[in-house]
């Protein structure tokens, strides 16, 4: 009998403790959701409850200061917001998010015991568009050292030299700002002349871009000696006429204000000079010589000069008339020494036909001589007349 009132006793409390135990454990379910955000934008920290009984929710930034108590603010930041709190889920916003609020935020629920869920905010750094910073300025036949800069991102930049769609490799170092990473890629390369003006740029790829680039252009700016030259006026130069010379001037630096003289002269009276262009109105042949242009800057100098030569008109003339006149005389000559040879050849043959015919006479005479032997010798005739006939 008494242990059969033990056991009513017992079995009821049993499953009272029992059911209390388990809707305890129901009402204590909590979860978090990790959040990433970029820097400057709004998180939305959310906190989910599974079979809320109207117990205490508390939710902790990860300094584990308290931000809300059941809805209610409880640190004075503006940037928290309460969005929603419901039986089931109770959300908050954190506007222009920084680095320094990264880190875990605490879903607290307290009933018998405290339950908890951390929800991760993690704040993701673009990076500004790259600077670039000239380590040795550019000379001819030297190097150029440049570098380019990005001063924070998170996780950290690439950073890539490009010249003509080509990659330039350089040499990469990064450096950790406690939630951020500086980066920097500098580059040498040779320059000559022809390289000043030419496009680099340094480009900056990051996750947060979705793709995109951030681009620093840079122009070489490579310094070099002058190089002059004189531009000469077209055609012949007479006495009346003006003069303008154009000195044509490079260089980097460029030379401001070109020096022109004589050579072992002063310039004429009448000289204007405005910038690189040298003028002289009314010509003479007092004004003959050779004229120089001179310029020069940190790296050099370098000159070109101009022979002027006035013609008198009257001369000029004088030398075109007689051009026909010379060309005249020399087919003359020709003609005349034409004529004497072929007069040498005429007399030289006739000489030659001259002396031929006087042999032949000399060869009939003593033919005639012989005939008249023969007729004396008393030979007969019939024979020599035979003999000299054949």
């Amino acid at each position: 009998m008494a242990l059969s009132a033990v056991w009513n006793y017992c079995v009821p409390l049993s499953v009272i403790l029992l059911l209390s135990f388990l809707r305890t454990v129901r009402c204590q379910a909590v979860q978090a959701e990790n959040v990433t955000v970029l820097e400057g934008g709004t998180a939305e920290i959310s906190c989910r409850l599974q079979n809320y009984d109207g117990s205490i929710v508390v939710i902790q930034n990860p300094r584990r200061q308290t931000l809300f108590f059941n809805g209610t603010r409880a640190l004075k930041d503006d940037r928290f917001q309460m969005v929603l709190f419901t039986p089931r889920l109770v959300r908050i916003a954190l506007s222009n998010v920084s680095v320094l609020d990264e880190g875990g935020y605490f879903c607290q629920l307290y009933t018998d015991d405290t339950h908890h869920q951390v929800a991760t905010l993690t704040v993701i750094v673009p990076p500004e568009t790259p600077t670039v910073e000239v380590k040795t300025q550019a000379v001819e036949g030297g190097e150029v050292e440049l570098t380019c800069h990005s001063p924070r991102s998170k996780p950290p930049a690439t950073l890539r030299w490009m010249r003509d769609r080509r990659e330039i490799p350089g040499v990469v170092s990064q450096q950790d700002n406690s939630k951020t990473v500086s980066v920097s890629n500098t580059i040498r390369i040779p320059v000559e002349r022809r390289d000043n003006g030419a496009a680099l740029s340094c480009e900056a790829t990051h996750p947060s871009l979705g793709g995109q680039k951030k681009v620093r252009h840079y122009r070489l700016d490579v310094h070099f000696a002058p190089t002059v030259r004189i531009m000469p006026p077209p055609g012949i130069l007479r006495e009346g006429d003006s003069l303008s010379l154009v000195c044509s001037v490079t260089g980097n630096p460029l030379p401001r204000n070109p020096l022109w003289s004589r050579v072992n002269d002063t310039l004429p009276e009448r000289t204007e000079i405005s910038g690189t262009t040298l003028s002289i109105a009314r010509l003479s042949q007092s004004h003959n010589g050779t004229y120089l242009c001179q310029a020069q800057n940190d790296y050099g100098r370098a000159a070109d000069h101009y022979a002027l030569l006035v013609y008198d008109p009257g001369a000029v003339v004088e030398t075109h008339s007689a051009v026909p006149y010379a060309v005249i005389g020399g087919v003359l000559a020709l003609l005349v020494f034409a004529v004497i040879c072929v007069l040498i050849v005429t007399v030289w043959c006739s000489v030659r036909q001259k002396g031929s015919y006087l042999t032949h006479e000399a060869s009939g005479l003593d033919e005639h001589g012989d005939v008249q032997e023969a007729f004396l010798n008393g030979s007969d005739s019939r024979e020599g007349k035979k003999e000299y006939l054949l």
